[in-house]
């Protein structure tokens, strides 16, 4: 068995490889051999459903029918969402939906159109 470094996120002493990456099972946290010493720096990545990479300002589609919470409305399958931004959070989505209004998305529940 080889030596792999440990998790520069979290430590964990249990990440593998998967193809030239390095993964973390504990935290999910991705990261090239050799390159933690530049993960402190980076930003961190938000992936829509699909892993296609999200920016601000994309425009995504919502993939799963979702309640909206504190009201009777729902956010329906095929909803477009524009100009998003990224945030911080368990859900790391900022979004105006039209005839909702303001409200936060988890990226794993959208995919970029």
């Amino acid at each position: 068995m080889t030596d792999l470094p440990p998790c520069p996120k979290c430590s964990s002493i249990y990440a593998y490889e998967d193809r030239d990456m390095l993964v973390c099972p504990e935290c999910a946290h991705e990261w090239i051999a050799g390159s933690e010493e530049n993960d402190a720096n980076d930003e961190k990545q938000i992936k829509d459903a699909v892993g296609n990479l999200l920016t601000d300002g994309d425009t995504v589609s919502v993939i799963k029918d979702l309640k909206v919470k504190g009201s009777s409305l729902t956010v329906k399958v095929g909803t477009k969402v524009k100009n998003i931004r990224l945030i911080d959070g368990d859900h790391d989505i900022d979004c105006k939906i039209d005839g909702i209004g303001a409200m936060k998305l988890k990226s794993i529940f959208v995919k970029k159109v």
